[in-house]
């Protein structure tokens, strides 16, 4: 946990936070009470610091399920669900484009992928799979680098009571090779709140410049470090926080600290971090450094260590956040008491066990509480639905095995322990996480099950591996492909390192060259079986946003996608939409003035009739032609939303400039075979439940006009007769021909609906199915079903008319079913025509 000033330089990678703009140093008085210390406290007193002194709005955390990112495993720092803020995707008409000073508590989690601490924990002092991070931000140049380095020095010296003379900073030393000059604003920042030169580290961009990944919002940081010798002897630094100014945007190529890397560091060595007055910057793709539009303040700092600084801890499991969970696995096991040993003296490895355990339990309980379940997502394919692995929930089949295999064999704890422990997690942590007490006893029982499961294969895993090793020569190794069936991509979900651990104890050893062709053979067979990666296409980056912003160009007008109606014969009649050429862009998004024939660009619009992607959704296709030369059309092969605005690819076959009058005409036959899906998607929601209980949760869906898939959350895979049960009442829901109804109202008036409910929803520029409620206060339209008296058909293609142009047409809409709510989890797909086969 403690490094020296000599190493700290290869210890500090940060990530770099955004800057607000500053009232002044708070002249309030300082209270008479003992500064804080213990968990809830100092959590309450940061959250209220940013709230009443300095006018932050409150935020809840985000689930650890990353909403619509499929660039993360798990959400790992406080930053991630602000990304369409700093990459200027948020539609202007949400809640979050509103936010300026925010600051929270977020929820992170590091097991798994590239930025992982799995295999850390127990081993050491201070690593966590599950951390809080403590952040505040500040959006478009609120405040900068002067106020949020006050604003962190404020709160560690004044309201947390920190000595001055145990913090150091670092700062951003330059960047030659990026033709970066030194962050010598904030170091003047720091010398004039009276920190000593002689207190300060000067790094490079390993350690002090931060990039959300290989092009985009990128800046300098700096950090706040806490010294544990105190004056004495060498200094041992601790990381506290971290703050990063986004200033820059950045190109493909080596990222000197992707975001999730920069967050993991964050924790281990600093405790506040702020970066110098450089304009923000975005790495583009030829490799340059341009200024962003707008600024940004980021910053964050990790619960856990702060507690140990503030409690006089050199172990973060020493502080009230663990060990309250150390004693209970003391009660229950038996073993010697916790004694925070590590390495050769922890003899017996007794107090790693106590460490991984106290760990693991913490972060199943936040993440079932969030809706990923241990296990995996079913078995392969029955009954229409496919079922698929889920990266996130094999994870925590890890963590919940290895908790397992250390309990019971180094602590011997009884069957069924496990669970016992999730109380103290919700005793430790609801209060702050509330759904952790809302789902206490299902999380308890998700946990004793795959506990108990485990413990069955595990002996029988044993059996196996005896009879095998028995008929083994004396020169033979294991066969691969035994333990690949024992493994967690076989059949029994036996972690592979406990398989060559067992093996081990009996001195016999595993066909490593099988085992990793059966591993490559596996990894082909799913890329196979995935879906395709689907072109990104045209987008408009930060630049090109924020010069549309500064035009005073507004949103897209989508409402005309609602215009349709229902014809006496049965089917749709979809009107056209008459809009002006606003803007013109080149595949490379340069704005143009006009394009030439055969040339392929992105057109803006004043106003459109498209169903841009979203939501899960595919977007229409469809054509369009200028207004009076109807001989003439332009094909428009997607629609796709850029904060706020609706970028339509066109292949222009005579030429086209901004200011033309054009008429759009959308692929009839597309559009409605994306709404049978749609229908199809909260039947099939609502199927399930009925089915399977209100515990059945929505966890995402995908459509287009040939298929649909569906992502729910169950505790098991489903069974045959479960399926055909969904099947049965999607059908009977289909063959009664209900209506399908669509009213706008207020968010806020939904709550009063009897039979809605809400689902969070990811933002608009990722893939998978949006709900609402996610932006609060904005209109919201009701499953964006047609007006009342249409009808489901009952045609050979199931739900034929689920009026509805998709789940939502911004990102601050909510689609909330009428007695029909929403599910979720392990992935399922539905093929073919949308129906349950």
């Amino acid at each position: 946990m403690a490094v020296s000033v000599a190493a700290a330089a290869g210890r500090l990678r940060r990530a770099v936070r955004r800057t607000p703009q500053w009232r002044g140093p708070s002249r309030r008085a300082l209270s008479s009470e003992a500064p804080p210390t213990q968990a809830a406290a100092v959590r309450d007193a940061f959250l209220s610091f940013f709230r009443d002194r300095h006018g932050h709005r409150l935020v809840p955390s985000a689930s650890v399920r990353p909403r619509g990112d499929p660039s993360l495993l798990f959400v790992n720092a406080g930053m991630n669900q602000f990304k369409p803020i700093f990459l200027g995707t948020v539609d202007p008409r949400s809640e979050m484009a509103g936010f300026r000073r925010v600051a929270n508590s977020q929820k992170c989690v590091r097991a798994g992928g590239r930025h992982s601490d799995l295999e850390d924990v127990g081993r050491d002092l201070s690593h966590h799979t599950f951390f809080e991070m403590l952040g505040n931000w500040a959006f478009r140049g609120v405040y900068f680098k002067e106020e949020a380095c006050s604003m962190a020095w404020e709160l560690l010296t004044q309201v947390y009571g920190i000595p001055e003379d145990r913090l150091w900073v670092s700062y951003f030393g330059g960047d030659p090779k990026a033709g970066l000059g030194p962050d010598l604003e904030s170091r003047d920042i720091w010398l004039k709140l009276g920190v000593p030169a002689s207190r300060m580290l000067s790094f490079g961009p390993q350690e002090n410049f931060w990039e959300m990944g290989d092009t985009g919002p990128c800046g300098p940081c700096t950090e706040i470090h806490y010294d544990l010798a105190g004056g004495v002897g060498a200094p041992q630094l601790v990381e506290l926080w971290n703050l990063v100014f986004m200033q820059h945007n950045s190109p493909p190529g080596p990222s000197p600290i992707p975001l999730c890397h920069l967050s993991v560091c964050l924790i281990p060595v600093i405790l506040w971090g702020a970066s110098p007055c450089i304009p923000f910057l975005a790495r583009e793709k030829d490799g340059s450094l341009q200024p962003l539009p707008q600024r940004h303040v980021d910053t964050g700092m990790g619960l856990e260590r702060l507690l140990a600084v503030l409690q006089g801890r050199r172990s973060t499991y020493d502080t009230d956040l663990f060990s309250p969970l150390l004693n209970a696995i003391h009660q229950g096991c038996g073993a010697p008491p916790y004694s925070g040993r590590v390495g050769a003296a922890d003899e017996g490895h007794t107090d790693t066990a106590y460490r991984v355990v106290a760990d693991h339990i913490r972060t199943l309980s936040i993440c079932i509480a969030d809706g990923v379940s241990p296990g995996m997502s079913g078995a392969p394919g029955c009954w229409g639905l496919i079922w698929a692995l889920n990266p996130s929930r094999l994870v925590l089949r890890r963590l919940l095995r290895r908790a397992v295999r250390f309990s019971t064999e180094l602590l011997r704890a009884p069957p069924g322990f496990l669970g016992s422990l999730v109380p103290v997690v919700v005793e430790t942590l609801g209060g702050a996480y509330p759904e952790l007490q809302r789902n206490s006893a299902q999380i308890a029982s998700l946990v004793s099950e795959d506990e108990a499961a485990f413990l069955a294969s595990l002996q029988q895993g044993r059996r196996i591996i005896e009879r095998t090793v028995r008929r083994l020569g004396p020169s033979d190794v294991f066969p691969a492909e035994v333990a690949w069936s024992l493994s967690l991509s076989g059949n029994l979900g036996l972690p592979l390192d406990l398989v060559k651990l067992m093996l081990e104890e009996k001195g016999v050893q595993l066909d490593s060259a099988g085992l990793e062709r059966l591993a490559q053979e596996e990894a082909q067979h799913r890329a196979q079986q995935a879906e395709p990666v689907q072109e990104q296409g045209l987008r408009l980056d930060v630049h090109a946003l924020g010069a549309l912003q500064r035009q005073g160009v507004p949103p897209t007008d989508d409402s005309p996608k609602y215009n349709y109606s229902l014809r006496p014969s049965g089917g749709y009649e979809f009107g056209t939409c008459e809009a002006q050429v606003l803007q013109l862009y080149t595949e490379d998004g340069t704005a143009v003035a006009s394009v030439g024939e055969g040339q392929r660009c992105g057109l803006l619009l004043d106003k459109t009739n498209f169903y841009a992607e979203q939501g899960g959704q595919a977007s229409d296709r469809g054509y369009l032609v200028r207004v009076g030369l109807q001989d003439v059309l332009f094909p428009v092969a997607r629609a796709q939303v850029c904060g706020g605005f609706i970028l339509h690819e066109v292949a222009a076959p005579e030429c086209l400039k901004v200011g033309d009058q054009v008429q759009l005409h959308v692929d009839e036959a597309w559009r409605l075979s994306c709404m049978e899906k749609h229908t199809a998607v909260h039947l099939l929601n609502w199927a399930l439940r009925q089915a399977l209980g209100p515990g059945t949760e929505q966890r995402g869906s995908h459509l287009n006009p040939e298929w649909l898939r569906f992502d729910v959350a169950t505790q098991a895979p489903l069974t045959p007769e479960q399926l055909r049960a969904v099947e049965g009442t999607v059908q009977k829901a289909v063959g009664q021909d209900e209506a399908v109804y669509m009213e706008e109202v207020a968010l806020a008036c939904t709550a009063h609906v009897p039979g809605l409910r809400s689902l969070d929803e990811a933002p608009a520029t990722h893939r998978g199915y949006r709900g609402p409620g996610h932006h609060r206060g904005a209109p919201a339209r009701q499953g964006h079903h047609p007006p009342a008296g249409h009808h489901w058909g009952a045609g050979p293609a199931g739900p034929r008319g689920g009026r509805e142009p998709g789940p939502g047409g911004r990102s601050s809409r909510s689609a909330a079913e009428s007695g029909q709510p929403g599910c979720g989890g392990g992935s399922a797909a539905i093929q073919g025509d949308g129906t349950t086969h």
